[in-house]
């Protein structure tokens, strides 16, 4: 996301706009290895990174990571299903707000009710349905936006005139920081009420495990 100082809230709402998410339809429908993967998500969401020319969207031992802490099912035979590469895009989006503790919290009952699931509605129905709120959020998230930067633009009239326009941006950006916190505590609080998984659904990831361990 490019931002241009000099014509601040217009670069913002021009950001907002290219905002896009990878459609699953865009994902491979055959099993990728590890290098696949991260050259895959690079591709996808280069444009969301902090510095495009620096920043990595997802390396090898990221992923590692997520295995060895029970964000992301194993991999078979050192590939990685479609279904993995969701479950990614998740993590890759929850990961600047949440703790990797939280992500497990919020991402097991998905995993264990949808990956790899034999019903209709599986784990691409749930990306599916979640993403599909995208286009209302950012037409939201700019009005709000466009509010909170005239809000600012009325702040500091008593400040030296050169100073002015640092300090209507730092207000700006306290009112942006203040809505990211009060939001993240409040995903924090529903997190924390989520409800363990139920001794059926222990069970189906039991099974999906040995079965995995099969192949």
């Amino acid at each position: 996301m490019t931002i241009d100082s000099n014509d601040l809230l217009n670069s913002i709402l021009a950001s907002l706009d290219r905002i896009q998410h990878i459609k699953p339809e865009d994902i491979p429908g055959i099993d990728l290895y590890m290098d696949q993967v991260t050259t895959f998500m690079d591709n996808g969401l280069r444009a969301s990174v902090r510095r495009p020319g620096e920043d990595k969207v997802l390396t090898k031992t990221m992923i590692n990571n997520y295995a060895k802490n029970d964000l992301l099912p194993p991999p078979v035979k050192k590939k990685y299903s479609k279904e993995h590469v969701l479950l990614l895009i998740f993590i890759y989006y929850y990961k600047g707000i949440l703790s990797i503790g939280d992500i497990q919290k919020l991402l097991r009952p998905i995993t264990e009710r949808f990956f790899q699931s034999d019903g209709n509605f599986n784990l691409e129905s749930v990306y599916r349905e979640a993403f599909s709120l995208e286009k209302a959020q950012i037409e939201a998230l700019k009005a709000d936006v466009t509010q909170k930067f005239a809000a600012a633009a009325g702040t500091f009239e008593d400040a030296p005139g050169e100073s002015r326009d640092f300090l209507r941006k730092f207000a700006f950006i306290c009112t942006l920081s203040f809505d990211v916190y009060v939001k993240k505590l409040l995903i924090e609080k529903m997190v924390d009420e989520l409800e363990e998984p139920s001794e059926g659904e222990k069970q189906k990831k039991q099974e999906k495990q040995e079965k995995q361990e099969e192949t």
